[in-house]
């Protein structure tokens, strides 16, 4: 199917979702389903943030500032850690989807809205994602995997449309910076997003901060290893990271991976 294709089936599924909530994270995934949602005549939407100590507080920050710049209807949720993801569990998503669209959809009923809608696309079919369970389960409709877009494309639409938002750094949940099955705590959380704000502040765009115990693990996209591990820099990363808390801190020479803690999954 050609991109125009996939485009005009994506526009005719929204088109029938109407009164719609949209699940916004402030992801590239997201934002894109929230941009086209908007131009849709006539289909009525809001976009619903939820805020917990494992999403990022930048990230949410974003997602506000995108909503007043674009002029949509948002809404910010709190709520707090879930049992059943405490320790951590390689399943986590498909608990914390649960909680968290469960959330959403009483929201929903409550506001007079029919669908909700999330930002999955059609590459999360080819990855571990045991949150698309709970999306099915839910009845939570992901437009952008049904109409078969990829993030290549996604990113490919919105730099022809002129949004600076197409080459944003992922950013998932806090949860991904611990090994599975171990138990974390609000303030590492807090650690953690402190030290990830700091390098992105520093401009190591794309950075991530997993924890093992005492250690701290840098992964950074490849241009940056250099600077980095340059004197001045590296003494300053330092500096802060043992005043956020961390006690030894290592720089990943492979570099970001999405999902390298899968690779502790059994140790």
């Amino acid at each position: 199917m050609t991109l125009q294709k996939k485009i005009e089936k994506l526009e005719n599924i929204l088109s029938s979702l109407n009164p719609l909530i949209v699940a916004y994270s402030g992801g590239v995934d997201s934002s894109f389903l929230l941009i086209k949602s908007s131009q849709i005549p006539g289909l009525r939407i809001m976009a619903v943030t939820i805020k917990t100590p494992y999403i990022q507080s930048r990230e949410t920050d974003e997602a506000i500032d995108f909503c007043k710049t674009h002029n949509i209807r948002h809404q910010v949720l709190h709520t707090d850690i879930i049992q059943e993801i405490i320790n951590n569990p390689a399943d986590r998503c498909y608990y914390c989807k649960r909680h968290l669209f469960n959330l959403i959809r009483d929201y929903a009923r409550k506001n007079g809205f029919s669908y909700v809608a999330d930002g999955s696309n059609a590459d999360d079919l080819n990855s571990f994602r045991p949150g698309l369970k709970a999306l099915k389960e839910l009845e939570i409709r992901s437009p952008l995997l049904e109409a078969g877009l990829t993030k290549e494309e996604i990113r490919k639409i919105l730099r022809e449309s002129g949004f600076n938002i197409w080459d944003k750094p992922p950013m998932t949940c806090l949860l991904t910076r611990f090994p599975y099955n171990v138990q974390f705590s609000a303030d590492e959380l807090r650690m953690v997003d402190e030290a990830e704000n700091y390098l992105f502040e520093q401009g190591y765009y794309g950075s991530r901060v997993r924890m093992h115990g005492d250690i701290v693990r840098i992964e950074c996209l490849p241009g940056f290893i250099e600077k980095i591990t340059s004197n001045s820099n590296r003494e300053k990363i330092v500096s802060k990271f043992k005043e956020i808390g961390f006690k030894y801190i290592s720089l990943d020479l492979e570099g970001y991976r999405s999902g390298s803690m899968d690779t502790f999954a059994n140790d």
